[in-house]
């Protein structure tokens, strides 16, 4: 498989640069941000059940080392993002209709020689749910195959670099592969007033039942970041009934305690992460707010510069949350750990800059079938290698490997 490299541009390097050392002069660094309310700035509280983030808490899964120019949790995150080469990967998209008579993207992974053959029968690579290709029907009902089931992050998509990773990875094993988008996602508006948020377990449900009615082999799901907490909050929930949709999972980054997350984000370097984020969320707040007036107040979305304020008037009251305190109680996914019954991998690094690590809960009263792995380095969703060029299949590999060993696959 051919790769699309990601040329490091002078000004990329030139950012990269002074994330390092914006990094080590954080303190300073936060003094010249705009002050917050005491609500804004109280510590979270140490739960003395969580992780004490002394030691790796886990077995069967390959150590990872950052290189010697990315010992910083930012450059580690950046670096992943922005400045990795990217495997070239060719999907087919399938418009799915939701439940709720809304409409969401799902695109799957094709090999180099599928898509050639689909442009060949000049078949669309953009299709509804009725008109999948016979070409490709034999692949969804092949008993011996596997499938990853891939649920991105907050604004991510097929495109993402852990999504092209893990489904060029995919492919290598000979195994199918697709990436969910979330309602919004993907360049597909949705119908519906609502978007998509961390705690939508029910949207994940809907979405795996529609795999396994379509799928005879075995079934991963993997969840990146708010994708993650949403995937192992489902977990907790279905319990032992997981296992009838799904055969193992990992969840990767994923934000155990949504009120720590929006707290960490809110201050010194980790600002320039709202930024990013903020730069489309506010936008399409806006555009959804024009499609359906009344949602929220216009004037209070432009005002955010935090998930604290953004939680609190938009994803709030848009999923019917009393505030944004109520949504991150009942969004999380750390209580309902303990619940999960299936094969289940948790990856958190303990310098993620998104996901403060004392957080992040203990294997104490956590399931056998639930394997926590919490490595010193990673960044947020990084695990970056190897000098010029940048590679990121650390991740996906060392997943793939797990579910491999898990289920004998």
């Amino acid at each position: 498989m051919s790769w699309r490299r990601a040329e490091p541009e002078p000004s990329k390097w030139h950012v990269l640069m002074f994330i390092c050392m914006a990094a080590e002069a954080g303190a300073w660094f936060c003094t010249m941000q705009r002050p917050f309310n005491k609500t804004q700035t109280q510590e979270v509280t140490t739960d003395p059940t969580r992780v004490s983030c002394t030691e790796e808490a886990i077995v069967r899964l390959r150590a990872y080392s950052a290189p010697w120019w990315a010992r910083n949790a930012h450059v580690q995150t950046v670096a992943a993002s922005r400045l990795s080469q990217k495997p070239v990967v060719n999907y087919q998209r399938n418009i799915w209709q939701t439940p709720d008579d809304d409409v969401l993207a799902v695109d799957e992974v094709m090999s180099t020689r599928e898509a050639a053959a689909l442009k060949k029968e000049g078949m669309p690579l953009v299709q509804n749910e009725e008109g999948l290709s016979a070409s490709r029907a034999h692949r969804r009902s092949a008993s011996s195959s596997v499938h990853v089931v891939l649920f991105h992050g907050l604004e991510g998509s097929s495109q993402s670099h852990y999504s092209l990773a893990f489904m060029q990875e995919a492919l290598r094993l000979n195994w199918q592969g697709s990436v969910v988008h979330f309602r919004g996602c993907g360049g597909l508006p949705n119908r519906k007033p609502r978007a998509y948020h961390s705690g939508d377990s029910a949207e994940i449900d809907w979405i795996l039942r529609r795999f396994r009615s379509r799928h005879d082999g075995l079934i991963v799901a993997v969840g990146v970041s708010l994708g993650a907490n949403a995937l192992l909050k489902w977990l907790g929930e279905q319990g032992e009934s997981a296992g009838r949709l799904v055969d193992a999972c990992a969840a990767i980054c994923a934000p155990q305690d949504l009120r720590a997350g929006a707290y960490a984000l809110a201050s010194g370097v980790n600002l320039m992460y709202m930024r990013y984020f903020l730069h489309s969320l506010i936008p399409n707040a806006l555009e959804r707010l024009q499609r359906f007036p009344g949602l929220y107040d216009k004037a209070s979305v432009l005002q955010s510069r935090t998930f604290i304020e953004f939680d609190e008037y938009v994803t709030a009251p848009l999923h019917g949350f009393n505030n944004a305190e109520h949504y991150w109680a009942s969004s999380s996914c750390g209580p309902w750990l303990g619940a999960i019954r299936s094969p289940c991998l948790v990856l958190n690094p303990l310098n993620d800059p998104f996901v403060p690590a004392q957080s992040l809960r203990s294997p104490s009263g956590l399931h056998s079938s639930v394997q926590l792995a919490y490595p010193n380095d990673g960044g947020h969703v990084g695990f970056v290698q190897g000098g010029m060029p940048i590679t990121i299949d650390w991740l996906p590999k060392t997943i793939c490997q797990w579910f491999k060993e898990t289920l004998n696959a």
